[in-house]
């Protein structure tokens, strides 16, 4: 099995989405993810969690990022096909302007 790292992307971050949704749709969006974390089964090896703010560090200057990464995820499958099957139905996709962005987890040389 290989693994993946999933980016669930959106056009309002986490914190913003979380501050704006009332307890009753949380509750909601909850039962959504749980239940895709049925149907994927084995297939999560960490559901991940909601991202906050962040920063971006080069060797010159650190400066907040202005990505729409809102949250990650890591998944097990045999190949990328098989991580896409796991995705299919996901509620992430449900808010408009979301997308998943998935990339395979590839292993250092020598280690």
């Amino acid at each position: 099995m290989k693994k993946f790292m999933v980016l669930y992307v959106a056009p309002q971050s986490a914190q913003a989405q979380m501050a704006e949704s009332s307890p009753e749709a949380a509750q909601e969006g909850m039962k959504a993810w749980l239940e895709w974390a049925d149907r994927a089964g084995d297939g999560i090896v960490d559901m991940g969690t909601p991202l906050g703010a962040g920063k971006e560090i080069t060797t010159s200057e650190t400066s907040d990022t202005d990505t729409n990464v809102a949250g990650y995820g890591i998944l097990q499958a045999e190949d990328l096909g098989g991580a896409q099957a796991l995705l299919e139905g996901h509620p992430h996709l449900m808010m408009p302007g979301a997308s998943i962005q998935v990339y395979e987890s590839l292993d250092l040389p020598g280690m």
